[in-house]
Order: structure tokens, then sequence, then C-alpha cells
């Protein structure tokens, strides 16, 4: 039986945990200094994202503890969520994720655009987001294997960090109203999509060095065959084809369409490659909400490997 409110709770911090990381992220690689807070707004996003991060994380914890204790969501169980935050892994991870988030959520207030203070809340976001390995199958196994399997689900989850984040930066750029939109803002936004590629290559290249990881320790090298006839293999092939098709959308971008879109600016006939970008852009956003969907339904369920 699917659990809703938990894996709502969990998409849900997926998504701002990764836009707090990766958008910090992009906004240090692709923005410059005079250009990060008039170009999209950026104080306004990474506190409001911290602020709903600490409120998620609250909301999950009373709701792990309600479950395991078997009482209602509401009144809160104290002695549930006393028992949670005392036990290790589980609320050592959680402490850590809340000390992080008042971090990043104060230093993007000091920032006005400052790399140093960007950089502090980028660190403390990257922090909270590791933080959720600690909620799902990565912290399942013991010693070396442990370890591996750890750190590949850290890893995996600030590639995907950086990839969310630019896209969230790369939509904010693009949407910007019709009226602010002048050669220097089509400029700005050309090279952040040309600054992205080359972080982007990495950032796949981690994404399916660690996905392998994590399948292989998963699923086990006797279950793969049969992943169409479990719940789990389904929902992690439904996972692989978004991912495929992000991938196809990512390489469309780079070789296609930000050269139409750099051409455009030079010809100053921009609108139709400016849609086009701004079109594919939503598409592949669309696939990333579908993944962390997945992903955060994939966390409430048994993988193939534990034999259960």
């Amino acid at each position: 039986m699917l659990d809703w409110p938990t894996v709502a709770i969990r998409l849900a911090l997926y998504l701002v945990l990764t836009v707090l990381f990766g958008l910090s992220a992009f906004s240090l690689y692709g923005l410059r200094l005079g250009e990060r807070e008039d170009a999209i707004a950026l104080r306004p996003w990474l506190s409001g994202s911290a602020v709903l991060g600490l409120l998620l994380s609250a909301a999950g914890l009373t709701l792990m503890a309600s479950s395991m204790a078997g009482s209602p969501f509401w009144p809160v169980d104290e002695a549930a969520v006393a028992a949670l935050l005392g036990g290790p892994p589980v609320g050592s991870a959680w402490k850590v994720r809340m000390m992080a988030l008042v971090i990043a959520g104060g230093a993007t207030l000091l920032a006005r655009g400052r790399a140093s203070w960007l950089a502090t809340a980028m660190i403390a976001a990257a922090t909270a987001l590791a933080t959720l390995a600690w909620n799902g199958h990565g912290a399942m196994d013991e010693g070396s294997t442990g370890w591996l399997h750890l750190g590949a689900d850290i890893l995996h989850l600030l590639a995907g960090g950086i990839w969310v984040g630019a896209l969230f930066g790369l939509l904010l750029l693009m949407t910007r109203r019709a009226e602010a939109i002048d050669t220097a803002h089509l400029q700005l936004t050309h090279r952040a999509l040309h600054g992205f590629g080359a972080v982007g290559t990495l950032v796949v290249a981690i994404l399916v060095i660690t996905g392998l990881i994590n399948s292989w320790l998963l699923i086990g090298p006797a279950n793969f065959t049969s992943l169409g006839t479990t719940l789990y293999g389904l929902l992690l092939l439904a996972k692989l084809v978004l991912f495929a098709a992000m991938l196809g959308l990512a390489s469309l971008n780079r070789f296609r369409l930000t050269p139409a879109f750099e051409r455009s600016i030079a010809m100053n006939d921009h609108d139709g490659a400016l849609m086009a970008l701004r079109v594919s852009l939503a598409v592949e956003t669309a696939c990333v909400i579908g993944i962390l969907a997945l992903v955060a339904w994939l966390g409430t369920l048994a993988p193939p490997a534990s034999g259960m």
C-alpha cells in the first residue's frame, strides 16, 4: 500500500533541498557578482527554500515518529519524536540538517551576491541535502559496503542537486518579464547555458557511476532479469526512462538549441529560439520532478537485494 504522506514529504524535501543547493552553486559558477540579485532575485528563493526545508524536516520527523509508534500525526507524540531524535543515524542526521539549513538561510540573507557568503550557503545546503542519504536505503548496509553505499548515495544526491538547481536557475533567467529582457540579459542567459554544459558533463558521469553502484547493491546481480516483475523494478525502470529523456533533452539544448540561441541574439531575432529553450527546459524539469517522485516512492519500498 502506497504511503502517500511519506512519499509527498520525501518528494518535497528532495525538491526544496536540491533547489537550495543547486541554485546557490549555479549562482557561483554561472553568474557574476552584479548579476546574482538582479537576474534571478536570488535571496528570496534561497532563504525561502531554507525556511521551507526546516518546516518540511519537522513535518517529516513527526510523520516518521507517528508511523513508528502507531499514533496519530496530530497531536504530536513527543515521546516517539524524542526516541527518534535520540537514536542515530536518523536523529543525528536530522539535527545536522536543521543546523545546516539555519546556516544556509542566514548566509543567503547576508550574501547580497557576494561569493563568500554564497559559498557558505552552498556548503551548508550540500550538508543538508546529504543528510537525506541516512533516510534511505544507503544507510541499510554495514561495514565497507555500507560506507560505499552511503557515499554513492550522497554523491548521487549532490550531483542531482547541481542539475536541478541549474535547471531552476536557467528557467528563472528565461521566464523574466519580456520588458526586462534586453541584449545584456540575453547574453547573460547564453553564457549561463554554455557554462552549465561543462558542469553538466561531470554531473552526468557522477550520476551514472553512482547509479550503477546503487543498483548493484540494491537489486543484486541475480535480480536484474526479473526487474519487470516487481513494483520496485517497474518504478526503477520508469526512473531510467525519464533519466534517458533528460539526457536527450540536455544534449539537444547543448548542441542544437543553445548555438541557435546564440545566433538569434546576434541577429536580434531571439523570440523563437528563446521559446524553444523554454519548452525544452520545462519538459526537462517535469522529468526531474517525475524522477524525484519515483525516488521518494522507491525509498518506501524494500529493494530486491533485501530479500523482503
